[in-house]
């Protein structure tokens, strides 16, 4: 199997960490051979009731017996699909309450971009220096890191960056601009939270000009920060939010949501101004509403901000410069590239699963399930410090 994947699967990186997957459940991955890891990468923020979770497998199964793809989005009246949108503008602010399915989040950028160029009739597209927001033409349009973008440019066209947390930079926000696309809390950057109220100015800066305002929670959003979505802890309300990762309980999906009002845009001028074959697929949806019913059923989005207190408590080292993040959206920040990575293989070998972020590499990732237990995380815990008390050794 392994040398069937280094030759018939592509991969993205010179030196992927190949693990081969026997079986996965709860906050557990097991290999091939037997081999059991405790997973605080959560697939990248995406598995966020765990592997294999009950009642999202019963409701795929449940699916599976009635049918599978039947049409093309929005044709056909599909009950997980309809009650997914319906159980979403429930939870959300009133002005949010019309929702697109979609395959992925970066999909779902595509549209939110398509979206607000069509209903301001603007071009300027303003995002954030080390955004993130996917790999499409689109969204790596507005990826902040030049670096990975000038393979594949031209990108499209009037697409300029501000610096996140910058108030200075609001000015650059004008009624030229159809929409202003953040990361709620930037991921890829290093976990790096939103300052000084700079949420607040930039909605009031949107407001002042008539820009639209579109929050990327693609990893922030379901319970991940402490509330549904991290835009709820900053007194805003987003123009259009931007979903995924974490909403389909470990299946592939993506949405995005506003007002009905905008919605309808895409029904004329032209018709049909925004379509997908699978997006809103009826075996994905209803593992993605019961995703959404069990974290606002049950206590697990609010336990999520005590879990993070005890990470806090647990990882305290020399070897530690900040942990930066909300909720179980952590990053170990370290002196340089090296450490980091070395924390992630030794942690692997001795059986706990760390990442990278992508455009901070003096950083670990720490996005564990929502459903890991304090006993799993304190267990996590021990052998990082162990870890790192070992490269300290060699250090010294």
């Amino acid at each position: 199997m392994r040398d069937d994947f280094f030759t018939y699967q592509a991969q993205t990186s010179p030196h992927p960490i190949a693990l081969e997957i026997s079986h996965a459940k709860g906050s557990f991955i097991v290999d091939t051979k037997g081999k059991k890891y405790l997973d605080f990468i959560a697939g990248v923020s995406a598995c966020s009731l765990g592997h294999c979770h009950p009642r999202v497998i019963k409701a795929i199964k449940t699916q599976l017996d009635n049918y599978l793809h039947v049409m093309v989005y929005g044709e056909f009246i599909q009950e997980p699909s309809v009650m997914l949108a319906k159980l979403l503008s429930e939870k959300l602010p009133k002005s949010l309450t019309t929702t697109y399915l979609t395959n992925s989040g970066t999909e779902a950028i595509e549209g939110s971009i398509k979206l607000a160029r069509r209903a301001t009739g603007r071009k300027e597209i303003i995002y954030a220096d080390r955004a993130y927001h996917g790999n499409t033409m689109g969204s790596l349009s507005i990826m902040g890191f030049q670096e990975r973008k000038t393979a594949f440019e031209p990108l499209i066209p009037n697409c300029s960056s501000i610096q996140y947390n910058s108030e200075s930079d609001l000015n650059k926000i004008s009624n030229k601009t159809a929409a202003v696309v953040l990361e709620t809390i930037q991921g890829s950057a290093g976990f790096i939270l939103p300052e000084n109220d700079y949420l607040l100015k930039v909605r009031d800066r949107c407001n002042k000009v008539g820009t639209l305002l579109i929050l990327d929670e693609i990893q922030s959003g379901f319970g991940r920060t402490g509330r549904l979505f991290g835009f709820e802890h900053y007194g805003i309300i987003p123009d259009i939010l931007v979903m995924g990762k974490g909403m389909g309980g470990g299946m592939p999906i993506g949405a995005f949501t506003a007002s009905k009002k905008l919605m309808k845009l895409f029904q004329y001028n032209p018709k049909l101004g925004h379509i997908t074959t699978f997006g809103g697929n009826s075996v994905i949806a209803a593992a993605a509403l019961v995703t959404l019913k069990e974290l606002t059923e049950t206590n697990l989005i609010s336990k999520t901000l005590e879990k993070e207190k005890l990470f806090r408590k647990k990882l305290k080292h020399p070897l530690i410069k900040e942990i930066r993040g909300k909720g179980l959206m952590l990053a170990l920040i370290f002196e340089n590239s090296q450490i980091a990575s070395k924390v992630i293989l030794t942690c692997k070998e001795r059986g706990l699963l760390l990442f990278w972020l992508l455009f901070e590499p003096k950083a670990v990732r720490i996005t564990p399930p929502l459903i890991i237990t304090n006993y799993e995380i304190e267990k996590g815990c021990h052998i990082l410090i162990e870890v790192l008390n070992t490269i300290l050794e060699n250090i010294e």
